[in-house]
């Protein structure tokens, strides 16, 4: 699944924040150019040297993900797995090995529309957009064959992964985002900062609430050019949009977009854009990826299927746009019944960090494709 370099169209709006006469807190915003795309923090705290340090500790955080996950540096930890496939069970760290079973749960879950083990057709589809040309189906059927969660075997008690064929990739764009967010909060959060904002791209990490808020207000652009961009109140929660209103390219008149359906082998065509929320990144990085290629009538039922999670689908046919969300999406509605934290009350979910109705657990607390980061802009009111 192939990467987006999208920067975060909206900045964030500074303002001062609430603060109480014991505990004097003021809003800081901090930037850095991370996994290929501009990362932001925002916490408040009682001087900007201490929210400088802060911020500084978890963009380290994320920069030490990068050294793991990327399939753009040859040196990275996910790239020498990758040159040892077909060679049998490979020793990993916990942060890879953590990435991998979550990808592994959703890509059951998901009936294979999640699949990180698609690189060999991210990588064929990649050099068709440099190209201008679409891969021929002999290519296709080729990449198909090294591709399937099924190939890639891990052990969670000798910490291995074991890419079965020869030649099999993995491309960790479509998680790896949201994970690293979700680590940078847990960052903060070991700091005792409580009340913070990490966003990769358009993978959004909303920890508490700022001060005197009932949470974090995030304006979800759709694919309307016009009117009111939908908004929808955060707080410990995650939200996470996947659409192709950049990553995309036409060949022979057919507009493609950078998701690849892992499936057929071949990316989704039209215009769409998803958002999800969920309790925590990894899992509304990834949930946006599998609702992209399952369209939406099964995009729905699998986000219905796991607790504590909403999704918005529009879909473009012509000039006409349909737009469909889940009976959970208006509890996280602006002007609604308002924010929901997962950790403490409302959609809060019980056991594993996402179950599924079928009692399949989902992955633990720990990120698919670089989304375009022009479809959220987040502020606090």
């Amino acid at each position: 699944m192939p990467q987006r370099r999208a920067v975060l169209a909206a900045a964030l709006l500074v303002g001062a924040a609430a603060a109480s006469p014991a505990h004097p807190l003021t809003r800081y915003e901090f930037s850095s150019r991370q996994m290929g795309t501009e990362a932001r923090i925002v916490l408040f705290a009682a001087s900007e040297d201490a929210a400088r340090d802060a911020a500084s500790r978890a963009f380290a955080r994320v920069a030490a993900l990068d050294a793991v996950m990327s399939d753009y540096r040859e040196d990275s930890e996910l790239m020498r797995l990758c040159r040892r496939a077909g060679s049998g069970p490979v020793p990993i760290s916990d942060d890879l090995f953590r990435v991998l079973d979550a990808s592994e749960r959703l890509a059951r879950d998901s009936r294979g529309a999640f699949d990180v083990t698609v690189g060999p057709l991210t990588h064929l589809w990649r050099r068709a957009r440099r190209r201008g040309e679409r891969p021929d189906e002999a290519e296709i059927r080729a990449a198909l064959a090294l591709t399937g969660a099924t190939k890639l075997i891990l052990n969670a008690h000798d910490h291995t992964a074991d890419l079965r064929a020869a030649g099999m990739q993995v491309d960790l764009g479509a998680i790896g985002k949201g994970y690293a967010a979700d680590e940078a909060a847990a960052v903060l959060k070991g700091l005792s900062y409580r009340s913070a904002l990490v966003a990769l791209g358009g993978d959004i990490v909303a920890a508490g609430a700022p001060p005197g808020s009932r949470g974090w207000t995030i304006d979800v652009a759709d694919l309307r050019s016009h009117g009111a961009a939908p908004r929808v109140v955060l707080r410990d929660a995650a939200v996470s949009t996947s659409g192709d209103a950049e990553q995309w390219m036409e060949i022979a008149g057919v507009r493609y977009s950078h998701i690849i359906d892992p499936r057929t082998g071949a990316p989704l065509t039209g215009r769409r854009s998803v958002t999800v929320i969920a309790p925590r990144g990894t899992l509304s990085d990834g949930l946006a990826t599998a609702v992209s290629v399952l369209g939406i009538m099964d995009g729905i039922a699998l986000v219905t299927r796991a607790r504590g999670t909403a999704a918005r689908i529009s879909v473009a046919n012509g000039d006409e746009i349909r737009t469909v969300t889940s009976p959970t999406w208006r509890y996280f509605v602006a002007g609604g019944s308002g924010p929901i934290s997962v950790s403490s009350g409302g959609l809060r979910p019980a056991g594993p960090p996402y179950t599924l109705a079928s009692g399949a657990p989902g992955p633990a607390p720990l990120a698919w494709l670089t989304r375009d980061a022009r479809s959220l802009l987040f502020r606090h009111r």
